[in-house]
């Protein structure tokens, strides 16, 4: 089979492309480079390039750099920044996985006549029944399946995850007996385009005028204090929130931007029970799930999933929503909530944007 690797420099993409050669394919390798500003973080470093390039070599297959930093800006740096300018929370990375690593490579790879695309996530592809379904990685710690939440049928159906089914401990294992220079290499763990040095504050102020509001209490009124930039307050966010005059901690439950104000509350006063999703950005693996399907609905990386009820109505404007069936801590708009097969919880369904909660 002719193989279309997608090669980050770390050393999970090193090793799939690795075990994809022993297992006798037809391999090539890809590097995407995405971010054209200055980096010091993330999967786009200039170092990283080298190292996917090394790899390639010492494995004797040919490596290529593609380059989508005009595709990048649009569909993942302007919706981050017009997300924060928004008072939304928008996740870049999984935006990055939804509209560049997959649709952008995967008709790249078609038109260049490869028969599958492979990536280094932790996370697994299972056929059953003639379909093809995302599965949670092997290790609960690295497991990746979130930020691909927003795959289909035909994209799983041509996508190899080599090492989904391993430990990062086995992964590293096998770097080390392949030799690969990035066998010890540390994950990556920040958005690329923002130097970690500086931090999301000073990239946002180079790109958009920031709002000072006051930090109030959202039923006594008092004023705990205030944030010269209230686009970088999330909701449920607890970092930099003074505790009121009972001395316990408080949440962010509301931004207005408009108004200056961030509204908190303790925790017992923020929970939801309800999450409101946009409806365009809505993707199911397969067929669509019907009403009042329940579900396991993820809204972190590494979040505990939650029982939920899948609801929609097809009135004057087509609504979707989660009920949830136990009180959780609010989700900022702007967040992906993933869904996930309640009767089967490894078993991804699909995956939207949230509009509030």
């Amino acid at each position: 089979m002719k193989v279309l690797v997608a090669m980050s420099g770390g050393v999970d993409s090193s090793v799939a492309t690795g075990l994809l050669i022993e297992d006798g394919h037809d391999v090539v390798g890809a590097t995407l480079k995405l971010w054209g500003g200055a980096s010091d973080s993330g999967c786009c470093s200039v170092a990283d390039v080298d190292d996917a390039r090394r790899v390639a070599q010492m494995l004797g297959i040919d490596h290529h750099v593609f380059n989508y930093t005009e595709e990048f800006e649009r569909h993942v740096v302007a919706p981050f920044v017009a997300g924060h300018a928004a008072g939304q929370s928008p996740n870049p990375c999984i935006e990055c996985n939804r509209h560049i690593k997959f649709d952008l490579l995967f008709e790249r790879a078609a038109r260049l006549g490869f028969d599958a695309v492979a990536t280094g996530h932790h996370a697994q592809v299972v056929a059953r029944d003639g379909q093809h379904f995302l599965v949670r990685g092997a290790d609960d710690q690295k497991d990746q399946s979130y930020v691909l939440g927003y795959l289909r049928e035909e994209q799983l159906a041509v996508l190899l995850l080599p090492i989904g089914a391993m430990q990062k401990s086995e992964v590293r294992l096998h770097a080390e007996r392949l030799g690969l220079r990035t066998w010890d290499k540390p994950d990556s763990q920040d958005v690329c385009f923002i130097e970690a040095s500086k931090g999301r504050e000073v990239f946002l102020r180079g790109r958009i005028d920031v709002t000072a509001a006051e930090i109030v209490d959202r039923l006594t009124g008092e004023v705990l204090g205030e944030t010269q930039a209230a686009e970088l307050m999330t909701i449920g966010q607890r970092r930099g929130v003074l505790p009121g005059r009972d001395g316990e901690k408080r949440y962010v439950a509301k931004v207005d931007l408009a108004a200056q104000r961030v509204e908190v509350g303790r925790l017992d006063e923020i929970l939801i029970t309800t999450i409101h999703l946009d409806e365009p950005s809505l993707t199911f693996s397969h067929d669509v799930v019907a009403d009042a399907t329940v579900v396991l609905a993820q809204w972190s990386a590494h979040g505990r999933p939650q029982l939920a009820t899948l609801h929609h109505d097809h009135g004057n404007r087509r609504r979707w929503w989660l009920q949830l069936h136990a009180p959780a801590r609010p989700v900022a708009p702007g967040q992906s909530v993933v869904l996930y097969r309640a009767s089967e919880p490894e078993i991804v369904e699909g995956a939207a944007i949230v509009t509030s909660s």
